[in-house]
């Protein structure tokens, strides 16, 4: 995996201003194409102004993410040629959204790309959707999220300006981002282990389950395995048997995944699957790799496809 520099954002809901977003280099190919040529400059875009009367933070944020876009003029499509005014807008948008209701932030993203289709040439219909396959699908981005690219994909499915291949690639999108969502049972699965005990998922006895598939080759698995790791809290609730931490190495090739046993700590369960059953039948949708799951007593989903610093942060919350 290649790793995009770490984003790390606060909102503040009065003033929000943030430095431009470093471009990451696409890893799909979604034959949309940009036009190129000059415009004349579009407007700077102006953010809604909440109103005095609302003060919940929770409230704040969905007024934010429901009108964010009210004064945004998707004809202009001047815009798409000025990263620093809508791709910043954009990305302060995405900042917004972890404070808002998921299904408000949803309904917001929905509406955004039907406002943005009816702008005749397809350009802003065409930007919107590379920028929220960028940020929001793209396995290398900080703001990646599966619930809030569900109305992307759904969208695109319906849509009268997507082509049939591209709606084919959505549908097989949308079956993943439906796969083990937050707040579903995980599915099981049996696992390996190197003395050739066999285990299962479902199986593990502890209050929250951290599964994580990884590849022991992966640089980017390594720092993850070295995080988690060094996490005083994780080790503590590891050793109180409250964590249980399941890695699991999902390819064939079984050697690779011998030669790096003696990297992960004892106690940790580290298994294989020498069938590439969950693989080859697509039970996880692994697009890239480590891909973390965190889950409680009943094997239902808390957080999906995390990385370290969102489980630790949920943890921390929760045993502070």
């Amino acid at each position: 995996m290649h790793k995009w520099s770490q984003v790390k954002m606060k909102i503040r809901f009065m003033v929000i201003g943030y430095g431009m977003i470093a471009a990451l280099p696409a890893c799909h190919s979604r034959n949309r194409q940009v036009e190129t040529a000059p415009q004349a400059p579009a407007q700077a875009f102006t953010m809604p102004a909440i109103p005095a009367a609302i003060t919940a933070p929770g409230e704040r944020a969905n007024y934010l993410v429901t009108h964010y876009w009210d004064k945004f003029n998707f004809a202009d499509t001047a815009y798409i040629h000025q990263p620093e005014v809508a791709e910043q807008a954009l990305a302060d948008y995405l900042s917004v959204m972890p404070y808002a209701s998921v299904e408000e932030t949803k309904r917001s993203v929905g509406q955004v790309l039907v406002r943005a289709e009816q702008e005749k040439s397809g350009q802003m219909y065409g930007f919107f959707l590379e920028m929220f396959d960028k940020y929001l699908y793209d396995p290398n981005s900080p703001y990646r999220d599966d619930e809030f690219y569900i109305p992307v994909a759904t969208h695109v499915i319906a849509d009268k300006r997507s082509g049939e291949a591209e709606k084919i690639r959505m549908k097989h999108t949308l079956e993943g981002l439906l796969k083990n969502r937050q707040g579903t049972v995980a599915t099981d699965f049996a696992y390996l282990l190197a003395d050739g005990k066999r285990g299962s998922l479902h199986a593990l006895r502890a209050d929250y389950t951290l599964l994580m598939f990884y590849n022991p080759d992966c640089h980017t698995c390594s720092e993850a395995v070295a995080s988690l790791r060094h996490s005083s809290l994780v080790n503590r609730l590891h050793t109180t048997g409250t964590l249980a931490i399941l890695l699991f190495y999902p390819d064939e090739d079984i050697e690779i995944w011998k030669a790096h046993l003696s990297e992960i700590p004892a106690g940790w369960i580290n298994g294989y699957d020498p069938q590439a059953k969950v693989k080859e039948e697509e039970i996880y949708d692994l697009r890239a790799i480590p891909t973390l799951y965190l889950l409680d007593r009943d094997k239902k989903v808390l957080l999906k496809d995390a990385n370290f610093e969102k489980v630790q942060t949920w943890l921390i919350d929760r045993f502070r």
